[in-house]
């Protein structure tokens, strides 16, 4: 089991950046949420198969179509993760 918290930025913020990464994750099997933060970027946490999740934050660099991913900061997550995959309120 792997758990990161990933920042992203760029224009990752009105191009349907956080419901790509849901169904996205959701198709990996992870649990974790995403959401929009106030300075502009996404903030996710995945968890799950150390594959599946690294997969996720390659995905996660290029991101949906109309994204332009310009930074990405992972870190250790160290919370409890609730089963599934959702999309949080911004923070």
């Amino acid at each position: 089991m792997k758990i990161v918290r990933a920042s992203i930025s760029g224009r990752v913020q009105g191009v349907w950046y956080r419901a790509w990464t849901a169904e996205r994750a959701q198709g990996l099997n992870l649990s974790g949420w995403v959401r929009n933060r106030a300075d502009g970027t996404v903030e996710a946490v995945f968890a799950g198969e150390a594959a599946a999740v690294d997969e996720m934050l390659a995905a996660c660099r290029r991101g949906p179509p109309l994204a332009k991913v310009t930074g990405i900061e992972i870190s250790e997550f160290e919370e409890p993760v609730p089963s599934g995959f959702g999309t949080l309120p911004t923070l």
